[in-house]
């Protein structure tokens, strides 16, 4: 959830920087239907009733809908901000892999937040000595911030980048092309 305020803070330094809205538009996401393919399944895999049920399938589900999004941005690297969304998804994924997949949550963290783990299956675990952890999910964004969660370095990174992809898109759209004068075609042809 800590990525979603990267959609405004994309916004806000598009616009700063004289972007237009209209600019979003010009972005062309190669895959992109298979990216949201990636996203709903881990919406889907995480809500209730599906985390409660899914049982020893939940780790490959995830770790494919995740692959599947990676993909799709490895596939549009040239858009810019999303080499730094590929890092933060690169180190999410082999903290993930390292640690058996799941996402370990910091006790720290989670003490902020004073939550704990969503019963059945999840992908966040309290782990008190995980590998690799400066990957996992070490900080904290506290309450009364919406969104309140625990994130990690690979979640900032991609927070950037996606900031970052949605701020140039937006000055690239806004930028007004200067071609100069224009004349009407005179022939060179004599009558």
């Amino acid at each position: 959830m800590f990525m979603l305020y990267a959609l405004p803070a994309g916004i806000l330094a598009g616009w700063v920087g004289g972007g237009r809205l209209a600019g979003l538009g010009e972005i062309r996401v190669r895959w992109a239907p298979l990216a949201l393919f990636g996203l709903l399944v881990q919406v889907v895999l995480f809500f209730g009733p599906v985390a409660e049920r899914v049982g020893d399938l939940g780790m490959p589900i995830y770790l494919g809908s995740t692959a599947l999004v990676l993909i799709v941005v490895l596939r549009n690297i040239a858009i810019g901000g999303l080499a730094l969304v590929a890092l933060g998804a690169m180190s999410n994924l082999v903290a993930i892999v390292a640690n058996g997949g799941s996402m370990p949550a910091s006790p720290q963290a989670m003490a902020v937040l004073d939550k704990s783990v969503n019963p059945g299956y999840s992908n966040s675990v309290v782990v008190d000595e995980p590998a690799l952890a400066m990957l996992t999910d070490i900080f904290a964004l506290p309450h009364p911030f919406p969104f309140a969660n625990v994130f990690s370095v690979g979640d900032v990174l991609i927070a950037v980048g996606i900031a970052w992809a949605i701020a140039t898109a937006m000055r690239r759209g806004g930028a007004r092309r200067n071609l100069g004068p224009t004349y009407p075609h005179r022939s060179t042809d004599a009558p």
